[in-house]
């Protein structure tokens, strides 16, 4: 049997003592694209954190395991190394570091080298630039300073398609942006799983529109922190139509 990319069972989490997520399950195989929809408040920011070990939260009960391994003693930069990778809903800017610089760091940093020529780097930035409908001029700014929200989230997507994760987090990438935006973000998204087909994707969105340019295998609806209900694309089109209240399990179930 596949031993699963992502598999989280019975989790449960607090931060500051608070339960967040009360009894997660979830299961995310390699070259899936799996959308994580639900209500303000409901704890879909907080899952993308705890799967890369944000110190903020502390698993009280369950299991975390990436590609067989027990991770919920890992630390962000051995998840990163690993494989897993978050792209922020609000990216931070960098002041002084470029975009190339930031990246070549990264490359480097996951492939346990101490450095990386520019050279090699420049070539496969300047590709996948190209490839993205980037303007070249875009590598020598500063990281996400004086960026646009649109300009900042095809950023992430630009280091998701050069570091080239086994496990992509997408944490409220539409978040923001203009249906014009949203549309070149996630042709983006698509490009990149296109030459990574293994790729594994978990969408944090509140939009059925963005889900209609990347078209998830599965779509799952995190209410009052736990999965209430899954099911295939159309499920957020029902969302879409229908609201989360019929969605509901009655407390207890």
């Amino acid at each position: 049997m596949t031993t699963p990319l992502l598999e989280l069972r019975n989790l449960h989490v607090e931060a500051d003592g608070a339960a967040i997520l009360r009894g997660v399950d979830l299961v995310v195989n390699a070259g899936e694209v799996h959308a994580l929809m639900g209500p303000n408040g409901a704890g879909k920011s907080t899952l993308a954190n705890v799967i890369m070990g944000h110190p903020g939260y502390v698993i009280t009960e369950g299991s975390l395991r990436f590609q067989g391994e027990d991770i919920a003693n890992w630390t962000p930069d051995e998840r990163a190394r690993a494989g897993v990778f978050l792209a922020f809903q609000y990216p931070e800017s960098i002041s002084g570091v470029s975009v190339v610089q930031f990246l070549r760091q990264a490359i480097a940093s996951c492939k346990g080298l101490d450095e990386l020529s520019i050279l090699e780097v420049r070539l496969d930035l300047m590709e996948w630039m190209d490839r993205l409908g980037m303007d070249p001029a875009f590598a020598e700014r500063h990281l996400n300073e004086g960026f646009s929200g649109g300009e900042r989230k095809r950023n992430e997507v630009l280091q998701m398609a050069l570091l080239a994760p086994a496990l992509a987090l997408l944490d409220e990438t539409d978040s923001g942006l203009d249906i014009d935006a949203l549309r070149i973000v996630a042709r983006g998204v698509r490009t990149v799983r296109d030459e990574h087909p293994d790729m594994g994707v978990l969408v944090v969105t509140h939009y059925v529109k963005l889900l209609e340019e990347i078209k998830p295998d599965r779509v799952h609806v995190l209410i009052d922190g736990r999965i209430d209900t899954s099911g295939d694309a159309s499920l957020a089109q029902t969302i879409e139509e229908r609201g989360y209240d019929e969605l509901r399990r009655p407390v207890g179930l």
